[in-house]
């Protein structure tokens, strides 16, 4: 549990984390998930005019979703060239969008500044989960809305990050991040609100194999890229016939191209306080 970690032990954490998300280039796998973010904005049922904040935003799925109807949206992650990948996607839309480099476990923001905050795939990998969830909470004003999109533990995902871990062992201590995808962990992050909805949705994969699906993943997402870079030759061979094997095994076509389902959960969390 991150309570038996010492505040130096989770900036190290952290710390090895920022390299994991720079490494590689998430922004090619990150922008093939665009349509979560859009889904999320809908859940979410945002309105023009919001303030809306985007978490651990990446290059800006939902950040983007949410400039396209009609909010003022600032990005924030810890990774500043992800912004910079952010800001020349929402200039290529003609769309307004702020970005700033922000740690998800310190928002330097005040309270209840934003009307929503958002985060797909992102606040999920912070290394103190409470902490994290509790700043989500603190800058959302009362009666506003939190939405986030997580990987299960049962889904694509979260099989690929067991493969993973399975060749390169996790920081001691730390929760899973596929903890997020999970109900129950959710019911406890956010006790305190006037209500978390749930909902298990599908994510599609599109590759032209699973072959090529491993050589994406190794060569632009951090976590792989990493992974890869720590193995020996036995151990990177293992690694390539897992994941390669797993998608084979999830692809739901037959006709030689791949389409992997991916569960995730659509959460929407509406603040303790005033009605929206």
């Amino acid at each position: 549990m991150t309570d038996t970690l010492s505040l130096d032990d989770l900036e190290a954490i952290k710390g090895r984390q920022q390299a994991t998300w720079a490494s590689g280039n998430y922004a090619v796998i990150g922008t093939t998930l665009q349509i979560v973010g859009e889904s999320l904005c809908e859940a979410v049922d945002v309105a023009a005019g919001w303030r809306v904040l985007d978490v651990a935003a990446g290059n800006g799925n939902a950040s983007l979703a949410a400039a396209r109807r009609g909010c003022e949206v600032i990005a924030t992650d810890y990774v500043d060239d992800l912004l910079e990948g952010a800001l020349r996607r929402a200039e290529a839309d003609g769309l307004a969008l702020t970005t700033q480099v922000a740690d998800a476990e310190d928002l330097p923001f005040e309270d209840g500044t934003f009307d929503s905050v958002l985060s797909t795939f992102g606040v999920m990998f912070t290394p103190n989960p409470e902490r994290a969830a509790a700043e989500l909470v603190r800058v959302c004003r009362p009666g506003g809305r939190i939405g986030l999109a997580n990987w299960t533990p049962e889904g694509f995902v979260g099989s690929m990050f067991k493969v993973i871990g399975a060749h390169v062992t996790p920081p001691a201590g730390v929760p899973s991040p596929l903890a997020w995808g999970s109900a129950e962990r959710l019911h406890e992050l956010f006790a305190g609100e006037a209500q978390v909805d749930i909902v298990r949705r599908q994510f599609a994969f599109r590759y032209r194999s699973a072959r090529d699906y491993f050589e994406a993943f190794k060569t632009y997402y951090g976590p792989i890229v990493r992974a890869w870079e720590s193995l020996d030759e036995a151990g990177r061979a293992s690694l390539e016939e897992q994941l390669v094997g797993l998608a084979e095994a999830a692809n739901r076509r037959d006709d030689g191209a791949l389409t992997v389902p991916s569960e995730y959960v659509e959460v929407v969390i509406t603040r303790a306080g005033a009605t929206s």
